[in-house]
């Protein structure tokens, strides 16, 4: 991810409630770039503060965030319940995100919170990152554009086609054909646009069959296609194949080194050509994102 401070970009994010001993243990084996301690939709009202001390202790029992990074979910800012949440600050934990959020102004008031708690806690300033859910809300629509420059602690922007449907009132989020109707194409569409124009991550919303390895295979490929970089996932077992939609091939590898072999050997032409088709300067900036996302990925 990138934001104020950079960021490494995240193929995959698991979701883990909160107050299950025995998939925080599980999750602890997934190759997920991150993991997301869930202490909102998984968690029953009943057990959010059970939940709120396991997940501390967690994270300052991980303090090595070298291989994966750990994020908080907590409870929409308009809920007093946010405000107990954000206990886990004191376990450092590389961001929270925030669901339900209206706009970028959602991102300021908890950036401001996060100054002062950093500082209570002896934490670097503006270590922690915020990943707002930007879909969630109908006013929340209206406000995809208003990201840009809103804290450098913004790290990417993701969507979700749940809440939404139910606060539209709506039954159902997909047509007939099973794709998703207008309003959430839209929603998606426009937090990817919102992400890019920030300078952020925009990442992808879940798939639902976790069942269905080769539905979320060939729906995280088109995702990346259509320009995001990572997915959220709910079971360990959609982890492998996010990451190898959001990887490179040795095709892709192999295509990008040659397009940018061949601009570096004419470095005064703006096009070239390659395997009989013109090259211009969006085809060079593909290439070299393509072998800087090899590099992120190890």
């Amino acid at each position: 991810m990138s934001g104020g401070a950079a960021r490494a970009p995240l193929r995959s994010l698991l979701f883990v409630p909160g107050d299950s001993e025995r998939k925080l243990a599980k999750a602890e084996g997934s190759p997920a770039d991150a993991l997301i301690l869930d202490l909102e939709d998984s968690v029953a009202p009943g057990r959010t503060a059970v939940a709120r001390g396991m997940v501390l202790d967690y994270l300052k029992s991980h303090p090595d965030r070298s291989r994966r990074q750990l994020w908080v979910r907590i409870n929409p800012l308009c809920t007093p319940a946010a405000l107990l949440d954000l206990m886990v600050v004191a376990g450092a934990p590389d961001g929270l995100m925030c669901p339900k959020v209206d706009s970028a102004a959602d991102v300021q008031r908890l950036a401001h919170m996060l100054d002062a708690l950093e500082a209570r806690e002896g934490l670097p300033a503006g270590r922690i990152g915020i990943l707002p859910v930007a879909t969630e809300t109908a006013a929340a629509l209206f406000a995809l554009g208003s990201y840009a420059g809103c804290s450098p602690r913004l790290a990417g922007l993701t969507w979700g086609a749940e809440d939404i449907a139910a606060a539209l009132g709506a039954s159902t989020n997909r047509g007939p054909d099973g794709d998703y109707d207008e309003v959430y194409r839209l929603a998606r569409a426009l937090c990817l646009a919102g992400a890019v124009a920030a300078g952020v991550q925009p990442i992808d919303t879940i798939w639902a069959d976790y069942a269905d390895e080769a539905g979320l295979l060939d729906d995280a490929r088109q995702a990346r296609r259509r320009g995001f970089t990572g997915k959220m996932a709910i079971h360990p077992a959609q982890v492998e194949p996010i990451n190898r939609a959001f990887s490179p091939s040795e095709d892709e590898l192999a295509h990008a080194r040659r397009v940018v072999e061949a601009f570096e050997a004419q470095p005064a032409l703006g096009t070239v050509g390659l395997d009989g088709k013109m090259l211009d300067m969006p085809h060079l900036k593909q290439a070299r994102r393509v072998l800087a996302l090899a590099r992120r990925a190890g």
